[in-house]
């Protein structure tokens, strides 16, 4: 037969065809979850902190987002009333939870209207935030990939006659001028000069430092003769979400707390409570362990999982002199090990000495699942070379109950949107193969054609 048939040629281009459509799709898919997005930012009632004192106040109905969407990013800091990122030298971000609760629908603010609507454990009646961070909030990411989300506003949850709203605690130190800023953050009973909490009763002779010594308006020991003037201050929060729609996963969020009591009931039929006490104290090692083995500290509490499912994200929430946090299965698997991140410089984001990150964990959907009833265990380590008080030992997961849909586009890797990059690569270098094939195939075509015609081949 001379040449190529038009039938060959016809095939080659239907292919080439099908792969320039489906990196089109491709593209135009990203690009439409890329519209899809929307951003707000808000700042929450102003703060005023003064050197060495303490703003640790409670906001309801803050702003938020409304509407039934999902919650796809969530990211905080402390910024001055220039809107500037403040260092965690001046002002210390202790920590930040925003809760969503719902209000009888009236115009007078009761306590007695409202009904919590916390995360989905496991603590009881603590650590109920859907979102919240500290020190470390900068360099954390906290983007929930797709097709996951975090479902709010389903007017299907809101009880009649009610709305849903949002509730925020901004913990804040301002150590300007402090004799001791590190022991200030760690809230040292010593430095605050307080012997009662912030309800009256008696601090314990043996509790020397934690919440209970740093609570609203108390004021860190200054150096002699230090003054400094007042500073108005705001948190400011970012929300990425999307509206709600039936190809999303939901997602739920728990929080593992290494101190909670909890105790596998002898019982199969008994109920046994969470009682989180959130923080804790790291005694320094002596000289002889330190010699021997290092000075960690290490803490571990095992829990029983309320519901199975795939891990989605994972990140542990820890302070200064951390060494890292690990969740254990029960068969001693890593579900998700996340480590702090110091600072190495002055600039909001890098300050040196303190936690301005922690690793997080994406697993790739379905390679990690916890089973319900599980027991998993979380490991917490801190360096005991020095002694630490109001350390906290919390692990945040979300996990989602249902798998995604066959056809939902999955972003798993570590990188934002990386996953997609990796397919538009390869759809893309199919596509450049699939032209190339074609180019060579029709010269190869046009010249075996004109040999036999007598032609001399054309050089390429």
């Amino acid at each position: 037969m001379s040449g190529c048939s038009n039938y060959q040629l016809l095939s080659l281009a239907v292919v080439l065809l099908l792969l320039l459509v489906a990196i089109d799709a491709s593209s135009q898919n990203q690009s439409t979850k890329a519209d899809k997005m929307k951003s707000a930012v808000f700042l929450s009632p102003k703060f005023v902190l003064k050197p060495g004192s303490v703003s640790n106040k409670d906001y309801y109905n803050i702003d938020f987002p409304k509407g039934h969407i999902a919650i796809k990013d969530f990211h905080a800091e402390v910024v001055d009333e220039a809107g500037d990122p403040v260092p965690l030298y001046e002002t210390y971000l202790h920590h930040w939870v925003i809760v969503k609760y719902y209000q009888r629908k009236s115009d007078e603010f009761n306590h007695s209207d409202i009904i919590s609507k916390g995360n989905s454990g496991l603590c009881d009646g603590v650590l109920n935030q859907h979102f919240g961070l500290g020190s470390e909030t900068r360099k954390t990411a906290s983007y929930v990939p797709d097709p996951y989300g975090i479902e709010i506003g389903n007017p299907l949850d809101v009880p009649e006659g009610y709305e849903e709203r949002w509730f925020l605690n901004a913990h804040a130190i301002d150590t300007r001028g402090v004799e001791d800023r590190f022991g200030c953050i760690e809230c040292r009973c010593n430095l605050y000069n307080v012997t009662k909490d912030e309800d009256g009763r008696p601090i314990e002779p043996d509790y020397l430092g934690g919440l209970k010594c740093c609570y609203d308006e108390t004021r860190c020991r200054l150096e002699k003769g230090f003054k400094g003037s007042k500073k108005g201050f705001y948190l400011k929060y970012t929300v990425k979400y999307v509206d709600w729609d039936d190809s999303i996963v939901p997602v739920n969020v728990y929080i593992l707390d290494v101190t909670d009591s909890w105790k596998k009931p002898e019982n199969s039929t008994a109920v046994a409570k969470h009682k989180c006490q959130i923080e804790y104290s790291v005694e320094s090692c002596s000289a002889a362990a330190a010699h021997a083995h290092g000075c960690t500290h290490t803490k571990k509490k095992s829990f029983s999982f309320p519901v199975g499912g795939d891990v989605i994200y994972g990140v542990a929430h820890q302070h200064k002199a951390s060494l890292g946090s690990t969740l254990h299965g029960e068969d001693g698997r890593v579900i998700c090990s996340s480590y702090p991140i110091y600072g190495k410089g002055k600039g909001p984001g890098n300050e040196a000495g303190y936690v301005v990150g922690m690793s997080t964990c994406y697993p790739k959907p379905g390679s990690i699942k916890i089973r319900e009833g599980e027991t998993v265990t979380l490991v917490t380590n801190y360096s005991s070379v020095k002694m630490h008080t109001g350390v906290m030992g919390l692990f945040y997961l979300m996990v989602a109950e249902t798998s995604p849909k066959a056809n939902s586009v999955l972003h798993y890797t570590e990188g934002r949107g990386t996953e997609s990059v990796k397919v538009h690569k390869v759809v893309g270098a199919s596509a450049v193969f699939g032209v190339g094939l074609l180019v060579v195939a029709t010269v190869f075509c046009l010249n075996k054609k004109r040999r036999e015609e007598g032609y001399e081949s054309i050089v390429i």
